[in-house]
């Protein structure tokens, strides 16, 4: 029997998740008060009551509070302690690897560039990670060592209001195509975190798209992803959460896409667009055989599209069923700990619930996550760091009686 407890116990991964969206309440709370940002409440009690919710009424609803999280993270304090707590909050679950995203160029202002931001967070999470596995249980070797990644996300569109560095963006190119100006800052970004890669060591393994999918296409951004490949960074795009089939395809052929954002959408027909679309089964089905061939992995994420999908009555029903019969490599995430309310042992025991995950099921669920991460150091590294973990695994299966190849 799967047991909480046995979730709590195994090595797992979050390679999808937000540093806005995973803050402690506690944190924001104290952060608002330094920086005299105004929030609904200054309770915890009161902010989940009037902002982080259980269930939101719609996609919009729930990035409301991205608002007053990206306020109080304006400054290298801010960000190196978001990162630190956030670190240590999934070192406290068991989870082994992270993968941080963000965008950068949302707290980027005149006193504070996109390569000072990623080396903010990179030593909240470095102090993390040296603390961590300084304890003799990890630093001996017989537990695996906790370890991260950085992806940055760049915005499929923008406007004035969303930072000082937008604003500023949007003045400098007033008459200029607004999607063509949206690509530029993917592509500015991309070089931003290249040099803070090579010149600084900051761990920048990832380049991501969000926000607002419909209306605006992946393909705005295709010379920032191409850039992105050809310095290899790994690439992974938000598709297929509030779009259809079509966004997945075009997150794929465009964008090089080595993983997917929820993907929420592969299998529904009625959301295909585009007319000469005739066979809209046989369009699925090419395309996740296509996923299913390359070993595309989809970043899972249940509680948040239960949260912003309000069709969504029941978990069970999640397009995660779909995946699961075409064979697609999938890993479980949070997206956002604090948003969702919701964190990687939560994510684990729902999936293994609604969808009676086997144990066997469920190892290969969560060492996906540990194989088709973005790694920061080399292929052979990776192996090795893949077989400690699996190693770990099974040792845990031993101890909570788990047959995990039956």
């Amino acid at each position: 029997m799967i047991t909480r407890d046995f979730l709590l116990s195994i090595p797992k991964t979050d390679v999808h998740l937000h540093l806005d969206g995973s803050l402690r309440l506690k944190t924001l709370i104290e952060l608002a008060q330094e920086y005299q940002v105004k929030l609904p409440s200054y309770t915890e009690e009161g902010l989940r009551a009037a902002v982080f919710k259980d269930k939101y009424a719609s996609l919009e609803e729930y990035l409301a509070g991205f608002a007053y999280t990206t306020a109080v993270m304006q400054s290298e304090a801010a960000l190196e302690r978001v990162a630190y707590e956030l670190a240590q909050d999934n070192q406290a679950e068991g989870v082994r690897y992270i993968e941080i995203r963000f965008a950068p160029q949302l707290h980027q202002h005149r006193h504070l560039t996109a390569v000072n931001v990623l080396r903010a967070v990179d030593r909240g999470l470095s102090r993390a990670r040296a603390e961590f596995n300084a304890r003799p249980e990890v630093a001996s070797g017989s537990e695996p060592p906790f370890e991260y990644g950085i992806i940055v996300c760049a915005m499929r569109m923008f406007a004035r209001g969303f930072s000082e560095y937008f604003d500023d963006l949007l003045s400098v190119h007033a008459h200029t195509d607004p999607r063509k100006v949206f690509g530029l800052a993917s592509l500015e970004l991309v070089r931003a975190s290249v040099y803070a890669r090579d010149e600084f060591g900051v761990p920048v393994v990832g380049f991501d798209l969000a926000g607002a999918e419909n209306g605006f296409p992946a393909v705005d951004h295709k010379e920032a992803y191409h850039l992105a490949h050809k310095n290899f960074l790994q690439k992974t795009v938000h598709a297929g959460e509030a779009y259809g089939p079509e966004s997945i395809f075009q997150a794929i052929t465009d964008c090089h896409a080595d993983r997917i954002g929820h993907g929420f959408y592969l299998f529904n027909p009625d959301k295909i667009t585009d007319p000469s679309i005739e066979d809209r089964e046989g369009y699925i089905a090419d395309l996740s055989g296509y996923i299913a061939d390359r070993r595309i992995t989809i970043e899972v994420c249940l509680t948040s599209n239960m949260q912003t999908n309000p069709e969504l009555k029941n978990l069970s029903d999640h397009t995660f069923k779909h995946m699961r019969k075409a064979k697609l490599s999938v890993t479980f995430c949070t997206d956002n700990r604090l948003v969702s309310n919701t964190t990687v042992t939560d994510e684990l025991q729902k999936a293994v619930e609604a969808f009676d995950i086997s144990p066997k099921e469920l190892k290969n669920f969560v060492i996906y996550g540990f194989k088709r991460s973005f790694f920061p150091r080399t292929y052979l590294e990776k192996r090795e760091y893949v077989r400690n973990v699996i190693n770990y695994y099974e040792s845990m299966e031993k101890r909570f009686g788990i047959a995990s190849e039956k």
